[in-house]
């Protein structure tokens, strides 16, 4: 898909969206879902824990995503899935069915703004 300029947003659009670092604390398979997911919660520094479900289950296991720094948008509404209600929307790059988490390389401060 090419860039039109009816998708193009400005920098107002963009700097509404919280894009922050956190760390992963826990993760369980989400036995409820629909489709394959892990309820995880992530540490967001100053801007509290958080809780997610994140359909990553074909590229990662529960044990592997824990203590790794993720980048979310944590300020969505919160979304019912299932009986779990999920706090913020951890990002990843998709590739059919596979979903390749975004983190940092180096260690950086939980709650770090992206822009």
């Amino acid at each position: 898909m090419y860039m039109t300029t009816n998708n193009l947003i400005n920098w107002e659009d963009f700097s509404k969206v919280e894009i922050r670092v956190g760390t992963i604390l826990y993760a369980e398979t989400f036995k409820e879902a629909k489709k394959p997911a892990y309820k995880i919660t992530v540490d967001f520094g100053e801007f509290g824990i958080r809780k997610s479900s994140a359909q990553i289950t074909k590229l990662y296991s529960p044990e592997e995503i824990i203590g790794k720094q993720i980048i979310a948008v944590v300020n969505f509404p919160e979304k019912q899935v299932a009986n779990f209600m999920s706090q913020c929307l951890i990002l990843g790059v998709v590739n059919e069915d596979e979903v390749t988490l975004l983190t940092t390389d180096k260690k950086v401060k939980n709650g770090l703004k992206i822009g």
